[in-house]
């Protein structure tokens, strides 16, 4: 009997798998779901073949995600924090421990291609923490605008609070851009085949000072490239590129993610030193709050595995 298009694996295969999804690991959900890391694989083999599609490609000591995988992972993301605010709903007043509610703000790239992957981690540990994040390219006045924490993101020397990280560039694109025979893209010269994406004003007029200077410091400085597209925010410029609309100039390690499960690629070797990096910056009055004091040593921890 053919099997119902609609019908539901397994609540805990699609648990087992967002685990496994948020880590790129089946050892490390094993420690999360308190199974073995056979158990977990088994668990996932069950799935795929449940629902007749590969979901990871597997690699020597490495897991991709497939596009059906990436698919799936951001809708059982998505219902587990569903379902997880609907059952604290239902459980009484006693049940659910004081909660805390923190502020944090920082540009939309950072928030949406670094912290929010990252963040469901920092809130399995500590479910008493509500985070709020402000993704704006204002520069908050965090005592007089109420918040708690920022991430700063600027020129390196002059950023002021704890140094997270440094920014080093390198174009990427979608893996398909790579394989269209009309344009090559094996040197920095190939690129005048190519849309290159960038960010700025949309009247603005040609490339941002970011494509310039790459190309210049590659000896490509003449390049032009076959047309431009413009974003207002990196993270619709970055979506762009996965979609195959043309090259990027990745700011890494914001796009390290994306980079591991090959929804990018670099087409050129190695990476160039940025002038910029990020800051984390704590309002002096939530220094002393349990909350901020948690998100703050997670984000310096993230960071220290990122760079």
């Amino acid at each position: 009997m053919q099997k119902d298009p609609q019908h539901l694996p397994p609540l805990e295969r699609l648990a087992v798998f967002d685990a496994a999804a948020r880590h790129l690991s089946f050892t490390k959900a094993a420690a999360e779901r308190f199974l073995t890391q056979s158990a977990i694989s088994r668990q996932i083999a069950a799935l795929e073949e449940d629902l007749g599609a590969p979901l990871f490609r597997r690699r020597h000591r490495a897991l991709d995600l497939t596009d059906d995988g990436r698919r799936l992972a951001v809708a059982v993301a998505a219902a587990l924090v569903n379902w997880r605010e609907v059952v604290g709903t239902i459980r009484g007043p006693a049940a659910r421990p004081r909660r805390e509610v923190l502020t944090l703000t920082t540009t939309p790239g950072l928030a949406s291609l670094w912290l929010i992957p990252r963040l469901a981690d920092f809130t399995a540990a500590h479910p008493a923490i509500d985070v709020r994040i402000d993704a704006t390219h204002d520069v908050r006045a965090l005592a007089s605008e109420g918040f708690d924490i920022a991430i700063r993101y600027g020129k390196r020397g002059v950023l002021v609070g704890t140094p997270l990280f440094d920014e080093v560039v390198q174009p990427v694109c979608a893996p398909a851009l790579l394989k269209r025979g009309a344009a090559p893209l094996k040197v920095p010269a190939d690129l005048r085949g190519h849309t290159l994406l960038q960010t700025g004003s949309a009247t603005g007029q040609g490339m941002p000072a970011e494509w310039p200077s790459w190309l210049t410091s590659v000896g490509a400085g003449d390049v032009e490239p076959a047309s431009l597209l413009t974003f207002s925010n990196y993270d619709t410029a970055v979506a762009a590129a996965v979609s195959g609309q043309g090259v990027l100039l990745g700011r890494r390690p914001i796009i390290d993610r994306l980079l591991r499960q090959r929804a990018l690629v670099a087409p050129f070797k190695g990476e160039w030193a940025s002038a910029r990096s990020y800051s984390l910056v704590v309002a002096a009055a939530s220094a002393r709050k349990p909350a901020v004091q948690a998100l703050s040593a997670w984000l310096m921890e993230q960071a220290a595995e990122a760079s």
